[in-house]
């Protein structure tokens, strides 16, 4: 096996390994969980917990809509130290409850105790079969429980709760509930930066991607580049937080931030950024394209194997030439071109305040028996390994003048630059490139908006034979209004069954998610439209 799968095998393993003990702990404590309720070991008392404080999301008037709240929900209980009459509460209760005959009767031996929970979250029927009844011990409650009204709303970011032996209030089990447990617990309550608006479209988005391209999964983003706040987070598989129990484990994982992949051709402007900025090359440059190069006995060649001949480097991005990606990478040189990317935020976590966020990586370039064909397909987003979040926000660098913000989903987090990655100048010019690719490919222009985006084609490394796979997946990274961008928008597919290329799946996807935010924020036009034109 080759040393780039060897790396990252050995990179995806370890990912899993470590996500895997996470989530197998997580199985484990809701097992002991559904154990202690059913056997109802908790006594009435122990309901007498503080609120747990809540979770908002936010909308474009700065209003708060909970995403995680508590809401209260009646419960059944037996008080066994009041029933004299056990065989008469054991031929009735259980079928008129819907509960078994051996619950009841484990719940009856602790003859000191005044509570043992019998039903949760009761219905109006068993409500009124105890109020009708008049049974002797049985009463009517209510209890405090963690609900999600928007149920898979953002859940792979909230996470849940659950119950532990350790305590007998919710404990924040994943997600933003995990990472802020203790805040919550005091009834504290955390603003979230995402958007529901704008967060409930790109679900609906992604999910008819999925659908109608018949991929496992996906991911998009949306950031402010100005800032770093993230105003969408979707991923799916996701699940619903009020009944996570019945979800397998993998559905948990928030792909944006825990997984990585090969970005594929999404990356050209990333090596374009760097050749610009260190002087290596203009927009205008030009080079004689023959189709294809071999490097190290391996040979890169062109989408469809086309031959382009003279073509400069913003024809590079608007045909996605993966040979004129090899031609900048070589007049950068390694060493600057892997310092370009590591001053993107490649090769780290971005530092984004959501728990578990798993590092990109840079492995493959940095090993001392990196060869020449590794910085090569580099260059074009192969053999380097990226979260989502990680590429958006090395796109937002472009979008705002060349700095690397940190991103952030906590409201009460501010905005941080972590360093200057290249010039304001250098920014505007792979806007423009990436505007002319927009144009000329036509899929994702706005009238009266000026576009700029890339689209990613990219195989999925195949770790058991080496090599690539011929599954894909697909990615567009665009912002608008080029002029002044509000947005940074990612979207991604995993291995689509239709379509072949990101042009034809994620990119009419970004153009939705793009007219959708410009229409919501009410942000002005930087064009003209074809009908003003005239």
């Amino acid at each position: 096996m080759k040393p780039r799968f060897l790396i990252l095998l050995f990179l995806f393993a370890g990912m899993y390994g470590l996500l895997g003990t996470k989530l197998y702990r997580l199985q484990i404590t809701k097992s002991e969980y559904y154990a202690n309720e059913a056997n109802a070991k908790r006594e009435r008392a122990e309901l007498l917990e503080l609120r747990r404080g809540q979770i908002f999301a936010t909308d474009r008037a700065g209003g708060t809509i909970p995403l995680a709240l508590n809401k209260d929900y009646p419960i059944i209980f037996v008080s066994p130290s009041e029933v004299k009459n056990e065989d008469g509460l054991l031929n009735i209760v259980p079928d008129g409850l819907g509960i078994s005959a051996d619950m009841l009767r484990l719940a009856l031996k602790d003859k000191k105790s005044s509570y043992k929970l019998l039903v949760e979250k009761a219905s109006d029927s068993q409500i009124s079969f105890v109020s009708e009844n008049k049974l002797e011990g049985v009463h009517i409650d209510t209890k405090q429980y963690r609900a999600y009204p928007f149920e898979y709303l953002a859940s792979q970011l909230i996470g849940f709760v659950g119950y532990t032996d350790a305590r007998s209030d919710p404990v924040g089990l994943y997600g933003i509930e995990k990472l802020h447990d203790d805040f919550l617990t005091e009834g504290g309550s955390v603003k979230l930066t995402i958007d529901r608006n704008i967060q409930a479209h790109a679900e609906e988005v992604l999910s008819g991607l999925i659908e109608k391209f018949g991929a496992v999964g996906g991911s998009i983003v949306v950031e402010e580049p100005e800032t770093g706040r993230i105003i969408a987070l979707a991923s799916k598989p996701d699940f619903d937080p009020n009944d996570y129990g019945s979800y397998p484990l993998k559905n948990f994982l928030n792909p944006a931030i825990q997984l990585v992949y090969e970005p594929g051709s999404v990356m050209k402007p990333i090596t374009m950024a760097a050749g610009i900025n260190s002087g290596a090359f203009t927009p205008e440059t030009s080079y004689v394209d023959s189709g294809s190069i071999t490097l190290n006995g391996k040979t890169i060649r062109n989408a469809n194997d086309k031959v382009y001949g003279r073509i400069t480097m913003t024809e590079v991005i608007e045909n996605s030439v993966n040979t004129g990606a090899v031609f900048a990478e070589k007049q950068i040189g390694h060493a600057a071109f892997v310092g370009y990317l590591e001053k993107f935020g490649f090769g780290e976590k971005t530092g984004i305040d959501a728990p578990d966020e798993i590092s990109s990586s840079l492995k493959n370039l940095k090993r001392k028996s990196a060869r020449e064909v590794d910085f090569a397909t580099a260059s074009f987003g192969q053999g380097v390994a990226v979260t989502p979040v990680q590429l958006a926000n090395a796109f937002s660098v472009i979008a705002n003048g060349g700095l690397l913000m940190k991103p952030y989903v906590n409201q009460d987090s501010k905005p941080y630059v972590v360093r200057r990655v290249i010039s304001e100048e250098t920014a505007k010019s792979v806007t423009k490139m990436m505007e002319s690719a927009v144009v000329k490919a036509g899929i994702a222009s706005i009238s009266e908006y000026r576009v700029a985006g890339k689209t990613g084609t990219a195989y999925i490394p195949d770790f058991k034979k080496g090599g690539y796979s011929e599954e894909m997946e697909h990615t567009f990274v665009g912002f608008a209004p080029a002029s002044e961008p509000v947005f940074v928008v990612l979207i991604k597919i995993d291995k689509p069954q239709v379509g072949e290329l990101a042009g034809l799946t994620v990119v009419p996807a970004f153009k939705n998610m793009a007219q959708f935010i410009l229409n919501y924020y009410n942000v002005p036009p930087d064009k003209l439209s074809d009908n003003q034109k005239l």
